[in-house]
């Protein structure tokens, strides 16, 4: 597995660790992202008797994680915050997520940061702040919308002096729709998104992006490039990763893409 460099605090770097897991290094800060630990095998719970088998293995452990300056969790869903990460995870660090699942943690003894739709919570390290700001995520409409709980995407700034460095968009289990116009006209330059895809079935229904809806957020968002990930981890993932590259072959999206592969380390910059 290649490692994240231990370069200098002007680094931005991602290291896929599998599902939505991501290790994020934005110059002195290190955020990981949904942690999801399972093996292969192992079953995620996802509430209401629902269940996922995992297919793949994560290319790290909770015991080999670096030091974390915060988690960033989109919601409380099984294969995004998972019983290895219940027990695993530091209960000193922040987790910052949504006002539903913060109540739920907070409840195990974790440190939590709740964030409604549009709020802000920054960690500072020096001259450099990273800024998380809570963004709008539908996992359902209709029924089943309201069965699963609160998502939310995140947009990541770093600054150094009050400049900023980079923005990155984690979009969280999100369908298309309107809200997605809205991100793109609150935060019209983004530098990239880590797009979470798999075109995912629960109940019949389909609740996070398949190779279309990809391209769609993309084009509603329009941010630099797009790291896609949470596509092919458990068996309700229906849409494979080629779906969304043949969904973007031939678009100016085909040259803005960053495959990255588990455990491998790419540059932000």
């Amino acid at each position: 597995m290649s490692q994240p460099s231990d370069g200098s605090a002007a680094a931005a770097e991602l290291t896929f660790i599998g599902t939505a897991t991501t290790l994020l290094r934005l110059g002195p800060f290190t955020v990981l992202t949904d942690p999801n630990f399972l093996h292969r095998g192992q079953h995620a719970y996802l509430g209401r008797g629902l269940t996922a088998k995992r297919v793949t293995e994560p290319a790290l452990s909770v015991d080999e994680l670096p030091p974390l300056s915060a988690v960033v969790l989109s919601h409380l869903h099984g294969d995004h915050f998972d019983r290895v990460a219940k027990r695993g995870l530091a209960r000193d660090m922040p987790i910052i997520t949504t006002t539903h699942a913060a109540r739920r943690l907070r409840g195990w003894g974790f440190d939590t940061v709740g964030l409604d739709t549009w709020q802000e919570h920054a960690l500072d390290s020096g001259a450099h702040r990273l800024t998380v700001q809570s963004l709008p995520g539908v996992h359902a409409y209709g029924v089943l919308g309201k069965l699963l709980p609160p998502v939310m995407g995140s947009l990541l700034r770093w600054t150094v002096d009050g400049q900023a460095r980079r923005t990155l968009y984690l979009t969280g289990d999100t369908l298309t729709g309107p809200h997605l116009t809205e991100i793109r006209q609150r935060h019209p330059a983004i530098d990239g998104a880590v797009v979470h895809l798999g075109g995912t079935k629960v109940l019949g229904a389909v609740v996070t992006l398949d190779g279309r809806g990809g391209r769609e957020l993309l084009e509603a968002v329009r941010p630099g490039y797009a790291v896609p990930v949470h596509y092919d981890d458990y068996t309700r993932f229906k849409s494979p990763l080629s779906d969304f590259l043949t969904a973007v072959a031939g678009t100016r999206w085909a040259t803005r893409l960053r495959v990255v592969e588990r455990g491998q380390t790419i540059s932000l910059d």
